[in-house]
């Protein structure tokens, strides 16, 4: 917790990282639209190959990465399902659970999706490193023991 008080250099930073993040969330959804995909869906399908590491995961882990309501994540599965870009299978070792992987069709969309946000992450990555770095500088500042 902090114990001094912020000052503007704090307020301004914070400003322009939510403005940066909000223009990337906003090109993130506008490149799922395009190619006929739903924001969340998009997002289901990279936490399916990334935290997945491209082994299936479970339903229940789908619900906690994109922090929604297990019976939430039933449902997007179902839909994605439905639409060819998930396979849906019973776990071996637990018949309760039920596993997600990416269909081929998914893992090309994905690919195109994700080569479009690495290239406009490295296109606002100078921006997001000088609002990261003016926060570093504010504590360096106010905390000079600890730089």
């Amino acid at each position: 917790m902090r114990t001094q008080r912020l000052k503007q250099i704090d307020y301004t930073a914070l400003a322009e990282f939510r403005f940066v993040l909000r223009c990337f969330l906003e090109f993130s959804e506008n490149e799922a639209k395009r190619i006929g995909l739903t924001s969340r869906q998009h997002q289901a399908l990279l936490v399916i190959k990334g935290y997945g590491r491209g082994e299936p995961i479970s339903v229940g882990v789908l619900a906690e990465r994109l922090r929604i309501r297990h019976h939430s994540a039933v449902e997007l599965a179902h839909r994605l399902s439905a639409n060819g870009l998930v396979n849906k299978r019973q776990d071996e070792e637990d018949q309760r659970r039920v596993l997600l992987e990416l269909s081929p069709e998914a893992e090309s969309l994905l690919e195109k999706l994700s080569a479009a946000h690495l290239d406009e992450l490295s296109r606002i990555e100078p921006r997001l490193v000088r609002v990261l770095g003016r926060e570093a500088d504010s504590n360096k500042r106010r905390h000079p023991q600890n730089a």
